[in-house]
């Protein structure tokens, strides 16, 4: 079952191939990969973020406040309107992020943005949706950018508070901005970089911190829809 509702930190940071090569030769001995990562092989996620007609959220979030929230509808892999998929609320305040998602049916979800109709189904969390919709309503959010990208995963043995995530072929789009049309898009990294995030509420594990430092990797304060917003500023 996916997980609703948690609270922990996210840090990001940039990899080089030879940085993301290093990791993966040694990572087995410390994680395990997700279930989604099949044979070793990526899992593609596909993501619309909401916001107002002026872009009201990611221009405040672009400002570094203290505290900051988005939206976004996710789907993992190709979905049909009869498919399930995710509403999330994302909130971040200082270093520690709380995020909360209830399950929707993407046709439902579509009816959802057009007139604020909510279909319920057996596995909504209505506690959830009503914090949710309190914030579409209150901003007035739309779906506004299309970002999906490949990931690979992985949890710490024996401590599932810790996680990896690895992402490449980061994609973005501002029209079509349907979960079930093709994934397509502007690529949003250069070749040969990929957005590491690590996630857990306690500390990272020593190992990982040698790691990063024998390769002097440092954070980075990269964001997906920040750096497509930037990108799409430059070019109207």
């Amino acid at each position: 079952m996916a997980i609703e509702v948690f609270n922990r930190r996210e840090i990001k940071y940039m990899l080089t191939d030879e940085d993301k090569n290093a990791l993966l030769s040694t990572i087995g001995n410390y994680m395990d990969s997700d279930p989604f990562n099949k044979d070793g092989k990526t899992y593609s996620i596909c993501n619309l973020y909401l916001d107002t007609e002026s872009d009201e959220l990611i221009r405040k979030s672009l400002e570094k406040p203290i505290f900051k929230e988005k939206i976004r509808l996710r789907s993992y892999g190709s979905v049909a309107l009869t498919d399930k998929v995710f509403l999330e609320s994302k909130k971040k305040f200082e270093q520690v992020v709380n995020k909360r998602r209830t399950t929707f049916i993407l046709g439902d979800v579509y009816k959802y943005f057009e007139d604020g109709t909510i279909t319920e189904n057996p596995k909504m969390n209505k506690q959830v949706m009503k914090e949710i919709d309190y914030i579409m309503n209150f901003y007035k959010l739309k779906p506004k950018v299309f970002i999906s990208y490949d990931r690979l995963a992985f949890f710490e043995k024996n401590n599932s508070d810790f996680r990896l995530t690895i992402d490449s072929n980061i994609q973005t789009r501002r029209t079509d901005l349907r979960l079930d049309s093709p994934v397509y898009g502007e690529q949003l990294l250069k070749e040969g970089q990929w957005l590491m995030e690590a996630k857990a509420f306690k500390a990272f594990p020593l190992w990982f911190v040698r790691f990063l430092s024998s390769r002097h990797i440092f954070n980075s304060s990269f964001s997906k829809y920040g750096t497509e917003y930037k990108k799409h500023l430059q070019e109207i």
